[in-house]
């Protein structure tokens, strides 16, 4: 009943009338109301009439206190009478029925008290009414509305479109979050005038990281708005796939011998399977293990019966040959082949060959000669040159090299070892790959050459690329690996113009720090022109240039380098131009396809606005060049309302209807991925293959075993469990705690997130986040911990730790994240940590605490005489403090064995010992960690279970719950218990149900 109707005197006992005058009293003054023109908004106009038992019960028991403006707790009652109250108030009629059926209130002073009697009756009703109510509007899939993306949603749909995690919503401010904590619901994600200003601002950064390249568009990790920048990224690219490639001579040894000891045991494995299992190239294992089993080492077709090997390749031969094929002996065999393969390397690196041009009157650093090494070098990789062996300083080489490069007397035998020599360079090449290269004309050796220069060409103050990778790719990769080096080179030249780059270096260079070009004639070719670059100025300047040569003594090979030098800088130049203009196209057709991405399937290509159209615009009216129209492109589609709003909420009207499937893969995308669809749930949808009921559980399975589930564990997990701010925590004393560094805080929060992704992909119970025995652990938060690293421990920095009991570890409840968290910094706080537990665990709510609490030490070592338990002991001898404290603390002060940062303890920070023990809730007395998840077990399990399913299915439907979601909360426990509490059981329930697959708009309620 409306207070406005039904006035009451908070100091003075509310009037007590039957419920049949109650009624009667409140339609004469609603009628009296009406009369009379007054606002009666409050009562039941367009409602049913109040529930009398209800109002009776309220107004004699509640209202005198939660009433009004400053009514207790925060709780009015006055809107509380009816029936369609639980509707719009299911969630508090829910607390009122608990506080009511437990005894807590009205409060045990209150008079008068309801009979017991009274209280049943009042329960049974609300139950009643509540289960009609569920009922009646069963399968309302709930008023959504068209909102933004979150900050993380709009970062991970950014992410995945680019392949880069750029990050833009960094300088967004915070999301708020709804009732049930989460940031991911239309209640909360408005958009404001300043807001809107920084998704463009967000937009443009994004345009910024655009790269385009021969075949479409691609993203680099960082803003590319420099020649630097472009560089960075190409370069950066091929030498990432140089050095993927496996080239460790010892590996392809130990390889050879596997497949060696495979066969003799019969085990059936071939080269194939030997190189996949040690991630070899099969190419190259198998071309080497046809030299190793070779008779001898002839470079000849034919083999020699009479020729005796020696040389290193002999010695590569008798050194495998004795390595035992004892199966049992495996890891010495390994130890072995990498010995050898070090005497391989130490071998190969005396025999490669040195080249030099050299012509007065020309710099040693010319690009001609250097490139005209480069090439020598690049051809002979795999090529024995005998003056090798001459330049050789014996002095500095060990004895094994020594003797395997000693040159024989005897020119039989020299011959031999030539022959050798060439085998053995023919199967092990200098270097499969140049990835840096120093300034090789200036005679410095290469050890003491400046590092750093990847893909470098060795020019003297000039930018330039030289591509050096033949052996790799003649011995290791396969055809598809060639073909995306060979595009990777090609990208390199297009996105950075490095020819004529370095073509106008090369007449810089010429014209300042030489004097080559100085002459009158030479005047036409200034690097400062664009005209310089044309095909007709470099011919010309191509025949000036030789004239010269040949005038100061150059001879044909000389010559030969020069010519060659101008006709590949013309070709490299002509083919950048002619192939930047026609990629135009391919430009604009690859921002099409990024929009529909962008767009999520929710707007169809008629929809679309005509990229084609607006880029003609950009280039025509607004005179931008190809990059910048594309960037605008971008920046447009970025601000669209299709990509940065959830356009697949959008409902007409308050009827329900099935969604379509595309609106269907963008829910469950943003559910399980806080992102767009990939191209397979698009494509299913797009097909209307996707609402089938088993396609749509493969996609589920598909999707939570993918990588992007931990988007799920961080985006639920960190707002649930109330940690998602936690890596920006500073409330730790660090002078007190040195070892709560960054790294180990970063530890800390990753430690939840990979438990619960554990859980997630292996369809564990859920009841494991209160009694499971493991954890993850990093070096950093095992040492933290006590917890030892394993001796296997592979290369993941994390590891799971199966059992952690012993080091007080294992579920969520004493991960330091929360213990750090929920404490003050210099003590801990049982109060906190208890409240966390019952608020985010177990689903309970508290109402916060009353204005001028007095606060504990903010140190631990400052409490006096009293232990913290004592503290709070005394402060629950107040009656208004107890009634909440009642509920959390002993729970908290289970905790105590750890403290201010999670670390174990025996003592407190004043040196007196721990008790862990605690009289729980019910009455069940426990002690530390297990005592807890004792109480939690035989008590609380339910509510944990209850708590669970609703926060899953509030941030699933990104709204918060009303009263018709009941249903689907009691179908998911009861799905979740047939199966064994496996997690997958709740989203398998979500997915399939009513709200899930079905939406209203705002207009109404479904039943009304």
């Amino acid at each position: 009943m409306s207070p406005r109707c039904f006035p009451t005197n908070r100091r003075s006992k509310p009037n007590m009338l039957s419920p049949s005058k109650l009624v009667l009293l409140q339609v004469l003054a609603c009628l009296f109301a009406v009369v009379h023109g007054l606002d009666c908004e409050e009562c039941f106009a367009g409602e049913d009439p109040p529930d009398s038992l209800l109002q009776s019960f309220l107004q004699t028991n509640c209202i005198e206190c939660h009433h009004g403006p400053d009514a207790e707790a925060k709780l009015d009652l006055g809107a509380f009478q009816s029936r369609a109250s639980f509707e719009r108030r299911f969630a508090q009629w829910k607390e009122i029925e608990r506080r009511v059926s437990d005894g807590t209130m009205p409060p045990k002073d209150a008079t008068p008290r309801p009979s017991e009697k009274e209280r049943l009756e009042f329960i049974e009703r609300l139950r009643l009414i509540r289960k009609e109510e569920t009922i009646r509007l069963a399968g309302d899939p709930g008023s959504l509305v068209v909102r933004r993306l979150s900050n993380a949603e709009f970062d991970y749909t950014i992410r995945d479109l680019t392949g880069v995690d750029i990050r833009p919503a960094r300088e967004f401010p915070v999301d708020p979050a709804n009732e049930a904590g989460f940031d991911n619901s239309g209640e909360s994600l408005t958009m404001s005038s300043a807001l809107l200003r920084k998704y463009l601002s967000a937009a443009r950064l994004v345009a910024s990281h655009l790269v385009l390249t021969p075949t479409g568009i691609a993203f680099a990790p960082y803003p590319v708005a420099t020649d630097t920048d472009r560089d960075k990224y190409c370069v950066q690219r091929v030498v990432d796939f140089y050095r993927k490639q496996p080239t460790d001579i010892g590996e392809y040894l130990f390889g050879a011998w596997k497949l060696k000891c495979d066969t003799k045991l019969g085990r059936g494995s071939s080269i194939e399977s030997i190189a996949k299992s040690l991630q070899l190239s099969p190419r190259y294992l198998a071309f080497l293990i046809e030299h190793l089993d070779a008779t001898n080492v002839d470079t000849k077709s034919e083999p020699d019966t009479s020729f005796t090997p020696t040389g290193p390749m002999s010695e590569v031969l008798r050194r495998w040959h004795e390595i035992s094929t004892d199966a049992s002996q495996e890891r010495k065999a390994q130890e072995t082949c990498q010995r050898l393969g070090q005497f391989v390397r130490d071998v190969r690196r005396q025999l490669e060959p040195q080249f030099n041009m050299r012509l007065k009157g020309v710099h040693d650093g010319a690009q001609a000669f250097v490139l005209w090494k480069n090439e020598q070098s690049a051809k002979h990789r795999r090529i024995f040159v005998r003056e090798t062996l001459d330049s050789i300083d014996r002095d500095k080489l060990s004895a094994q090299v020594s003797d395997a490069l000693e040159i024989p007397a005897d020119a039989t035998k020299k011959e031999a070892l030539f022959r050798d020599l060439e085998h053995f360079c023919k199967v092990f090449p200098d270097a499969f790959y140049v990835a840096e290269r120093g300034r090789d004309y200036l005679g410095v050796p290469k050890e003491k050459q400046e590092k750093g220069r990847l893909l470098s060409a060795g020019f003297h103050s000039m930018m330039g690329y030289f591509r050096d990778d033949l052996p790799l790719c003649e011995l290791i990769l396969d055809d598809a690996g060639r073909r995306e080096l060979d595009g990777l080179w090609q990208e390199l030249d297009f996105v950075t113009a490095a020819p004529l780059r370095q073509y106008q270096g090369f007449l810089w260079f010429e014209r300042t720090d030489h004097k080559y070009l100085r002459d009158p004639e030479f005047d036409f070719a200034r690097p400062e022109s664009k005209e310089s670059l044309s095909h007709d100025m470099i011919v010309k300047l191509s025949e000036l240039y030789l004239d010269k040569a040949k005038n100061i003594g150059g001879q044909e090979e000389q010559l030969q380098a020069m010519r060659n030098y101008f006709t590949n800088m013309d070709t490299q130049i002509r083919w950048v131009e002619a192939t930047r203009k026609s990629t135009e196209v391919i430009h604009l057709q690859a921002i099409e396809r990024f929009a529909q991405r962008a767009f999520r399937g929710c707007a169809s290509l008629e929809e679309q606005p005509s990229w084609k159209e607006l880029y003609r615009r950009l280039r025509e009216t607004e005179q931008l060049t190809h990059e910048e129209a594309i960037q605008d492109l971008l920046v447009t589609i970025l601000m669209s309302p299709e990509f940065c709003y959830r356009v697949d909420l959008k409902a007409e009207g308050g009827a329900r209807r099935p969604l379509s499937d595309v609106e269907l893969a963008n829910r469950m995308s943003y559910f399980l991925w806080s992102s767009l669809p990939d191209d397979r749930l698009l494509d299913f949808a797009k097909r209307g293959e996707l609402r089938s009921h088993d396609r749509l559980l493969a996609e589920v399975n598909r999707m939570l075993d993918d990588e992007k589930v931990n988007r799920l564990a961080t985006e639920f997990g960190t707002q649930w469990l109330d940690f998602r701010r936690f890596q920006e925590h500073n409330s730790v004393d660090r002078k007190r705690f040195p070892q709560f560094t960054d790294s180990l805080r970063d530890a800390m929060y990753q430690e939840p997130i990979l438990f619960l992704k554990d859980m997630i992909q292996s369809n564990g119970s859920v009841w494991s986040c209160i009694e499971g025995q493991h954890t993850f652990v990093n070096s950093e938060l095992a040492a933290h911990y006590g917890i030892n690293e394993p001796n296997d421990r592979k290369s993941n920095p994390w590891w799971k730790v199966e059992d952690a009991t012993p080091f007080g570890r294992g579920g969520l409840l004493p991960m330091s994240v929360f213990m750090t968290q929920n404490a003050p910094g210099l003590r801990t706080s049982p109060v906190k940590r208890g409240y966390w537990v019952v608020r985010r665990l177990l689903g309970e709510p508290i109402p916060p605490p009353p204005p001028n609490v007095p606060e504990l030490p903010a140190d631990e070592s400052l409490l006096g005489e009293l232990s913290l338990r004592q503290t709070l002991e005394k402060h629950r001898k107040l009656e208004a403090c107890a009634v909440c404290h009642d509920r959390f603390d002993s729970i908290g002060l289970v905790f105590e064995s750890y403290g201010p940062i999670g670390e174990k303890r025996e003592q407190d920070l004043g040196g007196k010992p721990i008790d862990a023990s605690a009289v729980f809730p019910s009455g069940l007395e426990g002690a530390g960690l297990t005592g807890l998840q004792a109480y939690l077990q035989q008590h609380r399990k339910e509510d944990f279970i209850e708590n669970l399913c609703r926060k899953l299915l509030t941030f699933a439907l990104g709204r918060t719950l009303i009263l018709s979601d009941d249903l689907l909360i009691q179908k998911m426990r009861e799905n979740l218990k047939e199966e064994n509490y496996q997690f997958r059981s709740l989203v398998r329930t979500i997915v399939l149900s009513q709200p899930f697959l079905e939406k209203r708009g705002i207009e109404g309620s479904l039943g009304q």
